[in-house]
């Protein structure tokens, strides 16, 4: 096992780089990016930085050549010969050759697209521009190099025998969150915390452990390169960004309101089982099944990830009873800022109801609340998202009005065309 504290002791080289390979990245996206390979292949993106915590001077913590460096490291990557063979060998949800061989062609030869760098004041602007399969495999590695840049910041000044004493103190921290969760009876749990991570060799360790102590209950790691070293599951679905680009390009009110069906018709023509997951929150929840045709109840599932995930469990189990389906059949798959508490909670207030599931996140990655001076390795909120496609602004309203991005006039267009009505505010913390 990689001592963590010695590598971070010894990040004083020129460049240690944070992202070595292009599948450092979450399984959703590959799937993702082949969908939009296939179905959307024209499409111009651009995607851009958004920090939602602005208490974080970014620009401050982080030398804007050393992330420039970051960064150029990244374009130079390219599939090595044994990633690309798990990509096409390897079973994926029960599925072998999930990824098709034009896809697989593509990626291969992939480099990713130049970005734009800018300070602005005491944040970065940091965008992407280009074809939409291409700039949206920049997001993740994105995120984890300013993650761990701003972790390499605070930790910088910190000698050997502090660093070891932190890690020890953030390894127990984690390793008595996984002894609760054994005690929940029937519990199944995954990593999502590839976005908002400490760091990688942090991740790593923290799906070690999952390994270690959970056994079975741990089903596998959003992150491909893990998951590959690991032998575990690669773990994940779609995301938010697909009915955001696909809402963006609707020419009339009638398209728009069409767009997240679509996305999910394009979806379910490609994959099957598990991977039919609906993620419901991007307009709104209760609208989104309100007017979801027949064929999507016969789905395997919803994941909840915005808003109260108690409500929102609530409102699918009886979506499905209205649509004739059983519940108990079905999963239903939290995500949103979970810590063990709530896992806990959730999952005594749902198992027996429906399959219940969780993808842990940023407070199995990186919780190192409390564990430096001025708590300044607190988790903080920091998203890279499309923000325009083929000229259009994009809009996300989510199940949380904190949540919600795009320019004010479209905004209130979405919602009066998604019948948004009034919405509770949550504190985003992760």
């Amino acid at each position: 096992m990689v001592d963590i504290a010695t590598r971070v002791y010894n990040h004083k080289w020129k460049i240690d780089p944070i992202v070595r390979s292009l599948i450092d990245t979450d399984f959703y996206k590959l799937l993702m990016c082949q969908s939009v390979f296939r179905n959307k292949p024209q499409t111009n993106v651009v995607f851009s930085l958004i920090n939602r915590s602005n208490h974080v001077p970014l620009a401050q913590l982080i030398d804007e050549g050393e992330l420039r460096e970051q960064l150029d490291h990244i374009r130079s990557l390219s599939l090595s010969r044994g990633e690309s063979t798990w990509l096409r060998g390897n079973m994926f949800y029960g599925k072998r050759q999930m990824f098709r061989s034009d896809f697989m062609e593509w990626f291969e030869n992939m480099r990713l697209p130049p970005y734009h760098l800018e300070r602005k004041g005491d944040q970065y602007e940091l965008t992407f521009e280009g074809k939409w399969h291409e700039v949206m495999l920049w997001e993740i590695p994105a995120l984890a190099v300013l993650m761990e840049l701003r972790s390499r910041a605070v930790l910088n000044d910190m000698r050997r025998f502090a660093l070891q004493v932190l890690y020890a103190r953030a390894m127990t921290r984690v390793w008595e969150k996984i002894e609760k969760l054994r005690s929940v009876e029937g519990l199944t749990i995954a990593d999502f915390g590839t976005r908002r991570r400490h760091s990688f060799l942090w991740q790593d360790w923290c799906v070690q452990a999952m390994i270690e102590g959970l056994g079975a209950s741990f089903t596998g790691t959003s992150n491909c390169l893990i998951a590959m070293r690991r032998e575990v599951e690669a773990i994940g679905t779609n995301a938010h960004e697909l009915p955001m680009v696909y809402s963006a390009l609707a020419d009339t009110d009638a398209e728009l309101a069409q767009a997240p069906y679509d996305v999910l018709s394009d979806w379910h023509d490609e994959h099957d089982g598990n991977l039919r997951i609906i993620l419901p929150d991007t307009y709104g929840t209760n609208g989104f099944l309100d007017n979801a045709p027949d064929w999507l109840a016969g789905w395997t599932g919803i994941r909840i990830d915005s808003g109260d995930p108690a409500a929102g469990a609530e409102v699918a189990i009886q979506w499905w009873k209205s649509r004739g389906e059983d519940p108990t059949q079905k999963r239903i798959i939290f995500s949103d800022g979970l810590d063990v508490e709530k896992i806990q909670e959730l999952h005594t207030q749902f198992a027996g109801r429906a399959s219940i599931s969780f993808g842990w996140g940023t407070l199995l990655t990186n919780d190192f609340r409390g564990l430096v001076p001025n708590d300044a390795l607190a988790p903080f909120s920091l998203v890279c998202k499309a923000i325009s496609a083929n000229g259009r602004p994009t809009v996300k309203l989510s199940d949380n009005p904190e949540k919600a991005m795009g320019p004010k006039d479209q905004i209130e267009r979405y919602k009066r065309v998604f019948k948004v009505g009034a919405q509770e505010s949550i504190k985003v913390v992760v």
